[in-house]
């Protein structure tokens, strides 16, 4: 079975938010519960200048989920296709998950005391649809879902086929030919 994954292009990521106001409409999460989080992450100098950065923060779909080692519920699972999923009706809320997360990307239900996390829209994913939040959501267009190798290589020519702010100024200050 083919592999799939999410990839985000930090980068291009201005903050928008809105692939998490897609994944809170799209599974009917409560207002504090985010399984997918964009934060800043201040300034930072880029090529001699300053930019300011932002951080999208979603379950990562590890090879070898330390979560799902965690839960004794066995209520998270990996498929054939990489994505790692939680079943919420056998998660029974002791929370064993959620610090075994190296990446603190799984959230607490304290209304329906549940773990939650983000299951890469799986019930999309089986109608051939992609997840919500890189369903050309982004305004940024820095989400991206498929083969891991082939969305690193789409992101990869992206990144070198950027303009920097560089070349832009330098272009403007240019005498016209």
């Amino acid at each position: 079975m083919k592999k799939l994954a999410l990839l985000i292009d930090h980068e291009a990521c201005w903050g928008c938010k809105t692939c998490e106001i897609a994944c809170k409409q799209e599974m009917n999460v409560i207002d504090g519960v985010k399984l997918i989080s964009v934060s800043d992450d201040g300034f930072r100098k880029t090529g001699g200048k300053l930019d300011f950065v932002f951080q999208v923060n979603v379950c990562r779909h590890c090879d070898e989920p330390p979560c799902r080692e965690a839960c004794p519920e066995e209520a998270i699972s990996k498929r054939e296709d990489g994505i790692v999923v939680m079943d919420y009706a056998k998660c029974s809320g002791c929370g064993s998950c959620i610090p075994a997360c190296p990446y603190d990307a799984i959230a607490f239900d304290t209304t329906n005391s549940l773990a939650q996390k983000c299951n890469l829209c799986h019930h999309r994913v089986d109608k051939g649809l992609i997840p919500a939040c890189a369903d050309n959501v982004c305004l940024a267009h820095c989400i991206y879902f498929g083969d891991p190798d082939e969305v690193s290589e789409i992101v990869s020519r992206k990144r070198r086929s950027r303009v920097s702010r560089e070349d832009l100024d330098k272009k403007k200050s240019d005498p016209i030919d």
